[in-house]
């Protein structure tokens, strides 16, 4: 097993980094262009404090899809895992996070999961508060805290852009509308959702969430704790299974932890008990995820050896003294 160090992370950062290649950067973000298509950083948190990291990690980016991780802890607090589920599916799906095509061809009309666009925006139409405005302060409370950063904010350019941009997100909202799975008017509901995919983060940011995860929904400064386990392994139950759209099980397989991403190009990555990691690689494939981020979680997991499947019976025996 290698050493966890910056310089560990700087040589698997340039090993990672030539896969950006295969990959297209997101035009439809602001700020973001072909320059930036070989650019990677990671931060990496563990659950004693120790911090490391390699690249230029005070680039802020739009959270875009990794905000679902969020929009459905703050659900589950406010409705339970039933409720959310009734409006939501919890499986996998094979078609593209986009996609429209199962809201229409099943027997359900509820999306398949939350990690898609159709089933965040469902999720977040059963955020609490008195109107949108109060909602969303809901969520930048929240994800403050959970990041000790009082200074995250939503960008007004990339929010703009996402309204402009969001013509395949209205579609999937009035349609969810007209089969009585939305709970909330439409409008409301791509309002806060195009809010929550431009807030502004930075590696570190991306990987304090995933380290919240790993410590069992713990403040990270004064370990009080915020959100039940049990709403927790949904969460990150659902991030293994969905959390990497239609190349989640790839990453189950490769990876083995539970990982979210963002057309921005960025991943959480949660190893409970253990660490958060945030990765940022604008470079992404046609599923959503970075290709030079996804090399980088991949090279993670078998070189600091992070797979939660790595362990056998015969190790865990004696781990824990039998046998």
């Amino acid at each position: 097993m290698k050493e966890l160090t910056n310089d560990y992370l700087e040589e698997a950062i340039e090993d990672s980094r030539p896969y950006a290649a295969s990959g297209k950067v997101n035009l439809s973000l602001p700020g973001y262009d072909e320059t930036i298509k070989d650019d990677l950083r990671v931060s990496i948190i563990t659950t004693n404090g120790s911090c490391f990291s390699a690249g230029n990690n005070n680039r802020y980016i739009p959270m875009q899809s990794t905000s679902k991780i969020i929009g459905l802890m703050l659900a589950l607090q406010d409705f339970g895992k039933n409720r959310v589920f009734q409006t939501v599916g919890m499986e996998p799906m094979g078609d593209f996070f986009n996609s429209i095509s199962q809201l229409e061809s099943y027997d359900t009309s509820k999306p398949f999961n939350p990690m898609i666009n159709a089933g965040a925006i469902a999720v977040s139409a059963l955020i609490k508060g008195k109107n949108v405005e109060n909602r969303f302060n809901r969520y930048m409370d929240f994800l403050r805290k959970i990041t000790n950063n009082d200074h995250l904010k939503m960008s007004k350019e990339v929010y703009e852009a996402e309204k402009s941009n969001g013509a395949r997100n209205r579609s999937l909202a009035y349609f969810m509308q007209s089969t009585g799975t939305l709970v909330a008017d439409a409008e409301e509901a791509l309002d806060l959702y195009f809010r929550m995919n431009s807030v502004m983060m930075c590696c570190h940011d991306f990987a304090r969430v995933g380290l919240f995860l790993a410590k069992g929904g713990l403040d990270l400064e004064t370990d009080e704790k915020l959100i039940p386990s049990h709403h927790l392994r949904t969460v990150k139950a659902i991030m293994m299974s969905s959390g990497m759209y239609n190349s989640s099980g790839h990453y189950a397989v490769e990876a083995g932890f539970p990982c979210k991403s963002g057309v921005s190009g960025s991943i959480i990555g949660s190893i409970p008990g253990r660490m958060g990691i945030g990765v940022i690689g604008p470079a992404i494939d046609e599923k959503g995820n970075s290709t030079a981020g996804g090399a980088l979680i991949k090279k993670l997991s078998q070189d600091l050896e992070l797979n939660m499947f790595g362990v056998d019976y015969t190790d865990r025996r004696r781990a824990d003294g039998v046998g």
